[in-house]
């Protein structure tokens, strides 16, 4: 029988014990308990619960999870499943801007401050937690009061007393400990570690998601740069088109058909001007806020001008199990579990008695210059118990609440290393994909710009008509902002790759600081950069 099972075997004889009174015990408290703990614990569970270190409740084990055995593009030459050790990914690009803004994102970005935040405030609970396995309650008090008896209540009013006002004066020292007899406080110190670890599991996810938005934007930042720079060269060679198109026109040599068309295709390549000026300024604009600056404050690193990084064309993308230890939110989802285990033991708990000792000790004098008298000391001490009874169930669907909260973070856990697979096949898909679509789009781009300057004599020439060269600079124009695209977008899901594979946390290690980076290089388009 499981951890989590056995006590439910004995809930219905509990149900009839339990309730909300404090019983103090002519016998000793412990003697109480010891009579007791066969029967409140069951035979079996009394070995459990010796087993389990004297706490009820089940003791964790981490869940098990179905990976895949290996990615599916693993014949692909340009995936490398050997160990995954570059916690710097994003210096595979080559590129010292990207790891300049990735180091100042890393310290500025409000987001992950707020992270760090929260591992603070667990930090405090988890103290707040092991705080309760010492005395819970320690105090130290101090009264004065002036008080008058009265002269018609009974029975004084039969037997009149020599004084009937009088002061008091006390002070002292009051203590109180719950002795965590069936390990509620320590399920807790428990539940408060793996809520810690769940939180800089989650300070890691939130620095993973920062480092690969901003490389991600980065490159489409010089990807919109690229295609701005082509459009407003095609745009300049329309217009050279235009006027070739207009003086023949007036030579009688063509009909004003042709030069209509020269104006549509020149207003429709100078009407991508300002959509791609648009999508150039949102992404300057988010890497801002991920630097953890306003968007009006653009660094000189952003205006500075740059190509578009290109990766390597291999990947180290290691096994699917590199996963479960290496994401951080697959991590943070089993801490997650780790904790909501612990919390089942502090809801069974409250099936058995609180044993606490409780005393004080101080001194107590109607003058105060007496108050300090060794006749004037007072004191108690002893055990007690407070059990609860008839609890109308109250107890067993707390227990019966908190584990469905258990069984809904296994399944949390178990969809987390689920959706991280599938991140992670379609960020490798995707980027090879898009690799063999660039080698594509970079013939069919140079082969659009030889038709166009063959067509373009041909024109001059008066051997064709103006519509070949129309359609020849319409695919050109199309082909190199295709093409510029694409090659950003290789860039961008190898991040995607990275991100879904969980590196770049390990960066806040101070043994895996980033080391400087060569000036980049740019390079023609469709040919990748060398790994450095």
């Amino acid at each position: 029988m499981d951890d989590y099972h056995r006590p439910h075997a004995v809930i219905g004889w509990q149900l009839s014990l339990h309730g909300g009174v404090f019983h103090h015990c002519s016998l000793p408290a412990s003697a109480v308990v010891l009579a007791l703990l066969p029967l409140m614990v069951g035979c079996g569970g009394l070995g459990q619960w010796c087993r389990n270190g004297f706490k009820v409740g089940p003791n964790y084990c981490p869940p098990a999870a179905d990976v895949a055995p290996s990615w599916m593009e693993k014949s692909d030459p340009r995936l490398r499943g050997t160990e995954l050790g570059n916690a710097c990914w994003w210096t595979v690009f080559g590129d010292p801007t990207i790891n300049q803004l990735v180091a100042q994102a890393s310290e500025q970005n409000l987001t992950l401050k707020a992270a760090g935040l929260r591992i603070l405030e667990a930090r405090a609970e988890r103290g707040i937690a092991a705080g309760n396995l010492f005395p819970q309650q320690q105090e130290a008090t101090a009264q004065y009061s002036r008080n008058a008896m009265s002269k018609n209540g009974y029975p004084f009013n039969f037997f009149p007393l020599p004084k009937y006002y009088y002061d008091n004066w006390a002070t002292g020292f009051d203590a109180a400990w719950e002795l965590d007899f069936w390990g509620r406080f320590r399920r807790a110190v428990e539940a408060a570690d793996a809520h810690l670890d769940a939180q800089i599991e989650g300070y890691d996810n939130v620095l993973v998601l920062l480092q690969a938005e901003v490389a991600a934007n980065y490159i489409q930042m010089r990807a919109y740069e690229e295609r701005l720079e082509l459009a407003q060269k095609n745009v300049e060679l329309q217009k050279e088109t235009l006027r070739i198109v207009a003086l023949r026109e007036k030579q009688g040599l063509v009909t004003e058909l042709d030069v209509q068309q020269a104006t549509a295709i020149l207003g429709a390549t100078e009407s991508l001007i300002p959509m791609l000026r648009n999508g150039h300024r949102r992404a300057q604009n988010r890497l801002c806020i991920l630097l953890g600056e306003p968007p009006y404050r653009l660094t000189e690193t952003l205006n500075s001008p740059g190509s578009i990084p290109m990766p390597p064309q291999e990947v180290v993308v290691g096994i699917p199990a590199d996963l479960l230890r290496r994401r951080p939110d697959v991590r943070q989802a089993e801490r997650q579990a780790a904790a909501q285990s612990a919390r089942i033991g502090i809801a069974e708990s409250e099936f058995y008695p609180h044993i606490a000792i409780t005393g004080t000790i101080g001194v107590q004098a109607e003058k105060l210059s007496r108050l300090f008298e060794s006749d004037s000391l007072v004191g108690a001490i002893g055990p007690g118990i407070r059990w609860n009874i008839l609890n109308y169930g109250r107890i067993r669907n707390n227990v019966r609440a908190e584990d469905a909260k258990f069984q809904q973070a296994v399944v949390n856990y178990c969809d987390m290393v689920l959706r991280a697979n599938e991140e992670v096949e379609n960020g490798i898909v995707g980027f090879l994909s898009e690799q063999d679509r660039v080698k594509s789009l970079d013939k069919s781009t140079r082969a659009a710009a030889r038709s166009v300057e063959i067509a373009m004599r041909q024109y001059e020439k008066g051997l064709i008509s103006y519509q070949p060269l129309l359609d020849s600079q319409r695919a050109l124009v199309q082909q190199q902002d295709t093409l510029t695209e694409s090659r950003g977008l290789v860039g961008i899901n190898l991040v995607g790759v990275y991100k879904a594979l969980g590196g770049g946390w390990q960066a806040r290690l101070p043994s895996n600081q980033p080391q400087p980076q060569p000036e980049a290089v740019s390079a023609p388009a469709g040919t990748p950069l060398p790994p450095p």
